[in-house]
């Protein structure tokens, strides 16, 4: 990267801190008061800085606008689909993607098992919202009025007798799942089939979307699925930073 490019990306991060003087941009980036002014009149051109009226600099609004598009144009699926892949690779199971949209959990990905047993899942068909791995992760990040609000007003239907009862169960199920960052549902569903599943964070550590790991008792237990819990949680993690532009942690082990 060449010198001025990288000195005037490097004015962004320190006005995200908040408005900074011409000195003040001077000295973090060690140069003289003439070059950071000729830096900052460069991304003020672009709208990427804006002067205000104490001569102080912060952010400009074209910044938040390519900020904010940039993420309505990102495709959650598209992004996740090929390190679902790989997972389904790796162990072998059904894996799947929702999202929550309009009161309900929808899947937008799936990559089947590897064994002839297949799952009743399709792209595009709801889930059942109160025992389905995937929506407890969706459901648990809602903040909790609307947690409190929707468990109230859901159907609580039995599918097996590990399902989830009342919205009291539920709402005790979420919290559960909100602390510790990963979901089950173990039979559930259905008895023969159990799921585990990680959340899906951008950039502002909401979670957007969920994804998760399934198989039936015939081909392993449900002990042995959650053994694959790190592996489901690596995966959600790599696709997390993804989609949100953080970089990866370096690897100090």
């Amino acid at each position: 990267m060449s010198q001025t490019v990288d000195r005037a990306l490097s004015i962004l991060p320190l006005l995200a801190e908040g408005p900074a003087d011409l000195g003040r941009v001077a000295a973090r980036l060690g140069v003289h008061k003439s070059t950071a002014l000729r830096l900052l009149r460069t991304l003020h051109e672009h709208g990427l800085v804006y002067r205000q009226s104490d001569q102080r600099y912060r952010l400009g609004a074209k910044l938040f606008a390519l900020a904010q598009e940039a993420v309505e144009n990102l495709d959650i699926r598209e992004i996740a689909h090929p390190h679902l892949v790989e997972l389904n690779e790796k162990c072998g199971h059904t894996v799947h993607l929702a999202v929550y949209e309009e009161d309900e959990v929808l899947y937008i990905d799936k990559v089947e098992s590897r064994y002839p047993v297949r799952m009743y899942s399709r792209i595009g068909k709801p889930v059942a919202i109160t025992v389905a791995a995937v929506a407890k992760l969706l459901l648990a990040d809602l903040p909790e009025p609307e947690r409190r609000a929707l468990a109230e007003k859901l159907d609580y239907p039995m599918y097996t007798a590990r399902s989830i009862p009342d919205a009291t169960a539920f709402l005790r199920e979420l919290a559960t799942v909100r602390e510790q960052g990963w979901a089950t549902d173990l039979g559930g569903h259905e008895e023969s089939i159990n799921c585990v599943g990680a959340p899906i964070r951008g950039a502002d550590g909401r979670v957007v979307a969920a994804m998760s790991v399934s198989a039936p008792n015939v081909v392993v237990t449900a002990d042995e699925l959650l053994t694959l819990l790190p592996m489901v949680r690596r995966t959600a993690d790599a696709v997390s930073r993804e989609y949100s532009g953080r970089t990866p942690a370096k690897d100090t082990a």
